[in-house]
Protein backbone atom coordinates (compact mmCIF):
# COMPACT_ATOMS: atom_id res chain seq x y z
CA UNK A 1 0.00 0.00 0.00
CA UNK A 2 1.39 3.26 -1.09
CA UNK A 3 1.59 5.81 1.38
CA UNK A 4 -1.09 8.35 0.13
CA UNK A 5 -3.37 5.37 -0.27
CA UNK A 6 -2.53 4.91 3.56
CA UNK A 7 -2.86 7.80 4.61
CA UNK A 8 -6.56 8.53 3.16
CA UNK A 9 -7.30 4.74 4.90
CA UNK A 10 -6.51 5.84 8.31
CA UNK A 11 -8.23 8.93 7.75
CA UNK A 12 -11.71 7.55 6.24
CA UNK A 13 -11.17 5.35 9.48
CA UNK A 14 -11.09 8.17 11.92
CA UNK A 15 -13.97 10.25 10.02
CA UNK A 16 -11.38 13.22 9.11
CA UNK A 17 -13.22 13.79 5.96
CA UNK A 18 -11.63 17.94 5.34
CA UNK A 19 -8.19 16.18 6.22
CA UNK A 20 -8.52 13.80 3.86
CA UNK A 21 -9.02 16.32 0.88
CA UNK A 22 -6.64 18.73 2.17
CA UNK A 23 -3.42 17.19 4.19
CA UNK A 24 -1.67 16.92 0.12
CA UNK A 25 -2.09 20.76 -0.92
CA UNK A 26 -1.72 21.83 2.37
CA UNK A 27 1.52 19.69 2.50
CA UNK A 28 2.75 21.38 -0.89
CA UNK A 29 2.07 24.57 0.67
CA UNK A 30 4.05 24.01 3.79
CA UNK A 31 7.30 22.74 1.85
CA UNK A 32 7.42 25.60 -0.41
CA UNK A 33 7.22 28.13 3.09
CA UNK A 34 9.07 25.14 5.00
CA UNK A 35 7.10 25.04 7.64
CA UNK A 36 7.01 22.66 10.92
CA UNK A 37 5.79 19.84 11.05
CA UNK A 38 3.80 21.23 13.91
CA UNK A 39 2.75 24.34 12.16
CA UNK A 40 1.47 21.74 9.06
CA UNK A 41 -0.90 19.74 11.71
CA UNK A 42 -1.69 22.84 13.93
CA UNK A 43 -3.26 24.15 10.13
CA UNK A 44 -4.45 20.73 9.05
CA UNK A 45 -6.85 20.25 12.52
CA UNK A 46 -7.81 24.22 12.47
CA UNK A 47 -9.22 23.25 8.98
CA UNK A 48 -11.19 20.36 10.23
CA UNK A 49 -11.93 21.72 12.54
CA UNK A 50 -13.90 25.43 11.38
CA UNK A 51 -15.72 22.38 8.34
CA UNK A 52 -16.97 20.74 11.57
CA UNK A 53 -18.37 23.63 13.12
CA UNK A 54 -19.77 25.05 9.86
CA UNK A 55 -21.50 21.42 9.43
CA UNK A 56 -22.70 21.98 12.91
CA UNK A 57 -24.33 25.49 12.66
CA UNK A 58 -26.01 24.39 9.36
CA UNK A 59 -27.70 21.54 11.02
CA UNK A 60 -29.00 23.32 13.95
CA UNK A 61 -30.07 25.95 11.48
CA UNK A 62 -31.89 23.11 9.59
CA UNK A 63 -33.16 21.55 13.03
CA UNK A 64 -34.78 24.85 14.41
CA UNK A 65 -37.31 25.05 11.61
CA UNK A 66 -36.47 29.21 12.02
CA UNK A 67 -38.02 31.08 9.30
CA UNK A 68 -34.28 32.41 8.45
CA UNK A 69 -35.16 35.26 6.50
CA UNK A 70 -36.06 36.50 9.59
CA UNK A 71 -32.55 38.01 10.45
CA UNK A 72 -30.67 40.82 11.78
CA UNK A 73 -29.58 41.78 8.40
CA UNK A 74 -32.86 42.84 7.15
CA UNK A 75 -34.48 44.06 10.73
CA UNK A 76 -34.56 47.63 11.11
CA UNK A 77 -33.59 47.97 14.72
CA UNK A 78 -33.72 51.98 14.70
CA UNK A 79 -37.41 51.32 15.00
CA UNK A 80 -36.92 50.20 18.58
CA UNK A 81 -37.19 52.23 21.52
CA UNK A 82 -33.56 52.56 22.91
CA UNK A 83 -34.02 50.37 26.28
CA UNK A 84 -35.44 47.60 23.63
CA UNK A 85 -32.48 48.21 21.96
CA UNK A 86 -30.28 47.96 24.65
CA UNK A 87 -31.55 44.78 25.40
CA UNK A 88 -31.15 43.06 22.88
CA UNK A 89 -27.34 43.95 22.16
CA UNK A 90 -26.92 42.26 25.72
CA UNK A 91 -29.37 39.09 24.39
CA UNK A 92 -27.70 38.50 21.04
CA UNK A 93 -24.88 37.52 23.18
CA UNK A 94 -26.35 34.72 24.56
CA UNK A 95 -25.92 34.45 28.76
CA UNK A 96 -29.24 34.93 29.45
CA UNK A 97 -29.27 30.49 28.20
CA UNK A 98 -27.26 30.07 30.74
CA UNK A 99 -29.48 31.41 33.52
CA UNK A 100 -32.39 29.64 32.18
CA UNK A 101 -33.65 33.19 32.09
CA UNK A 102 -36.99 33.69 28.93
CA UNK A 103 -37.49 36.19 26.39
CA UNK A 104 -41.27 37.56 26.19
CA UNK A 105 -41.62 39.65 23.65
CA UNK A 106 -45.35 41.95 23.46
CA UNK A 107 -46.58 44.32 20.77
CA UNK A 108 -49.15 44.81 18.49
CA UNK A 109 -49.73 42.99 15.53
CA UNK A 110 -46.88 43.92 12.48
CA UNK A 111 -44.43 45.55 15.36
CA UNK A 112 -41.85 43.23 14.74
CA UNK A 113 -41.99 40.93 17.58
CA UNK A 114 -41.56 37.76 15.73
CA UNK A 115 -38.80 38.89 12.99
CA UNK A 116 -36.99 40.10 16.09
CA UNK A 117 -37.02 36.63 18.35
CA UNK A 118 -36.16 34.53 15.33
CA UNK A 119 -33.09 37.19 14.82
CA UNK A 120 -31.81 36.95 18.32
CA UNK A 121 -32.43 33.07 17.97
CA UNK A 122 -30.18 32.64 14.76
CA UNK A 123 -27.73 34.55 16.73
CA UNK A 124 -27.69 31.97 19.40
CA UNK A 125 -27.41 29.09 16.66
CA UNK A 126 -24.16 30.54 15.73
CA UNK A 127 -22.66 30.16 18.73
CA UNK A 128 -23.49 26.63 18.67
CA UNK A 129 -26.97 26.66 20.61
CA UNK A 130 -30.07 24.31 19.85
CA UNK A 131 -33.21 26.84 19.48
CA UNK A 132 -36.51 25.20 18.08
CA UNK A 133 -38.93 27.38 16.44
CA UNK A 134 -42.71 26.05 16.67
CA UNK A 135 -45.84 28.77 16.07
CA UNK A 136 -48.05 28.27 19.37
CA UNK A 137 -50.48 26.57 17.08
CA UNK A 138 -48.48 23.80 15.87
CA UNK A 139 -46.45 22.95 18.88
CA UNK A 140 -49.43 22.27 20.98
CA UNK A 141 -50.85 20.15 17.94
CA UNK A 142 -48.02 18.12 18.43
CA UNK A 143 -47.93 17.59 21.96
CA UNK A 144 -52.19 17.07 22.07
CA UNK A 145 -50.99 13.95 19.78
CA UNK A 146 -48.58 13.22 21.88
CA UNK A 147 -50.31 13.20 24.75
CA UNK A 148 -53.25 11.11 22.93
CA UNK A 149 -50.14 8.36 22.41
CA UNK A 150 -49.09 8.16 25.54
CA UNK A 151 -46.10 9.68 24.29
CA UNK A 152 -46.37 13.27 26.32
CA UNK A 153 -43.48 12.23 28.09
CA UNK A 154 -41.24 11.34 25.26
CA UNK A 155 -41.93 14.30 23.83
CA UNK A 156 -41.20 16.62 26.29
CA UNK A 157 -37.97 14.92 27.27
CA UNK A 158 -37.02 15.56 23.49
CA UNK A 159 -38.15 19.06 23.77
CA UNK A 160 -35.60 19.54 27.02
CA UNK A 161 -32.84 19.04 24.83
CA UNK A 162 -32.44 22.16 23.53
CA UNK A 163 -31.13 25.42 25.15
CA UNK A 164 -34.25 27.45 24.24
CA UNK A 165 -37.89 27.08 22.33
CA UNK A 166 -39.48 29.57 20.51
CA UNK A 167 -43.51 30.07 20.17
CA UNK A 168 -44.22 32.06 18.61
CA UNK A 169 -48.01 34.04 18.54
CA UNK A 170 -49.06 32.93 21.94
CA UNK A 171 -52.99 33.82 21.97
CA UNK A 172 -53.07 34.40 18.56
CA UNK A 173 -55.67 31.51 17.70
CA UNK A 174 -57.81 30.75 20.62
CA UNK A 175 -57.16 27.19 22.13
CA UNK A 176 -59.63 24.90 23.95
CA UNK A 177 -58.55 24.00 27.63
CA UNK A 178 -57.23 20.71 27.14
CA UNK A 179 -54.89 22.16 24.35
CA UNK A 180 -53.59 24.86 26.76
CA UNK A 181 -52.94 21.94 29.28
CA UNK A 182 -50.25 20.72 27.59
CA UNK A 183 -48.79 24.00 26.77
CA UNK A 184 -48.92 24.65 30.60
CA UNK A 185 -47.35 21.22 30.96
CA UNK A 186 -44.46 22.45 28.28
CA UNK A 187 -44.06 25.30 30.10
CA UNK A 188 -44.13 23.57 33.81
CA UNK A 189 -41.41 21.21 32.45
CA UNK A 190 -38.99 24.02 30.90
CA UNK A 191 -39.32 26.23 34.19
CA UNK A 192 -35.44 26.52 35.11
CA UNK A 193 -34.29 24.39 32.50
CA UNK A 194 -34.53 25.55 29.29
CA UNK A 195 -35.32 29.12 28.48
CA UNK A 196 -38.80 29.95 26.81
CA UNK A 197 -38.95 32.59 23.81
CA UNK A 198 -42.37 33.63 23.07
CA UNK A 199 -44.40 36.01 21.63
CA UNK A 200 -47.95 37.41 21.85
CA UNK A 201 -50.42 40.07 21.07
CA UNK A 202 -51.96 40.23 24.51
CA UNK A 203 -51.12 41.59 27.51
CA UNK A 204 -50.70 39.24 30.24
CA UNK A 205 -54.01 40.99 31.81
CA UNK A 206 -55.80 39.31 28.68
CA UNK A 207 -53.79 36.19 29.12
CA UNK A 208 -57.00 34.00 30.95
CA UNK A 209 -58.58 34.18 27.34
CA UNK A 210 -55.76 31.98 26.75
CA UNK A 211 -55.77 29.46 29.35
CA UNK A 212 -59.32 29.64 30.33
CA UNK A 213 -58.80 29.08 34.19
CA UNK A 214 -57.23 32.19 36.64
CA UNK A 215 -55.15 29.66 38.63
CA UNK A 216 -53.60 28.02 35.65
CA UNK A 217 -53.27 31.37 34.00
CA UNK A 218 -51.64 32.64 37.34
CA UNK A 219 -49.32 29.79 37.18
CA UNK A 220 -47.84 30.00 33.72
CA UNK A 221 -47.52 33.75 34.16
CA UNK A 222 -45.74 33.62 37.29
CA UNK A 223 -42.67 30.50 35.56
CA UNK A 224 -42.44 32.90 32.88
CA UNK A 225 -41.55 35.71 34.20
CA UNK A 226 -39.98 34.93 37.14
CA UNK A 227 -36.54 34.57 35.31
CA UNK A 228 -37.34 36.64 32.43
CA UNK A 229 -36.35 39.75 30.23
CA UNK A 230 -39.52 41.72 28.71
CA UNK A 231 -39.35 43.29 25.54
CA UNK A 232 -41.97 46.15 24.80
CA UNK A 233 -42.11 46.98 21.19
CA UNK A 234 -45.04 49.78 21.33
CA UNK A 235 -43.74 50.53 17.64
CA UNK A 236 -46.25 50.74 14.79
CA UNK A 237 -46.92 47.86 12.67
CA UNK A 238 -43.89 47.78 10.29
CA UNK A 239 -45.98 46.23 7.36
CA UNK A 240 -48.82 49.10 7.50
CA UNK A 241 -45.50 51.65 6.94
CA UNK A 242 -44.50 49.63 4.48
CA UNK A 243 -47.34 49.04 2.27
CA UNK A 244 -48.15 53.06 3.00
CA UNK A 245 -44.44 53.97 1.60
CA UNK A 246 -45.04 51.76 -1.68
CA UNK A 247 -48.06 53.71 -1.96
CA UNK A 248 -46.54 57.41 -1.93
CA UNK A 249 -44.04 55.99 -4.39
CA UNK A 250 -46.50 55.20 -6.40
CA UNK A 251 -48.39 58.11 -6.42
CA UNK A 252 -45.40 60.39 -7.18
Amino acid sequence: MTTNVAVIAHLKELHLPTIRECYKPQADAARQVCSSYEEYLEELLGREIEERWKNRIARLLRESRLPLEKSFENFDISRLPMKVRHQVSVLKEGSFLDRKENILAFGNPGSGKSHLLCAIAQELIYQGKRVLFATCSLLVQDLLVAKRDLKLKRALKKLSKYDAILIDDIGYVQQGREEMEVLFTLLADCYERASIMLTSNLAFSKWEAIFKDPMTTAAAIDRLVHHSVILELNVSSYRLEHSQNKQKGGEG
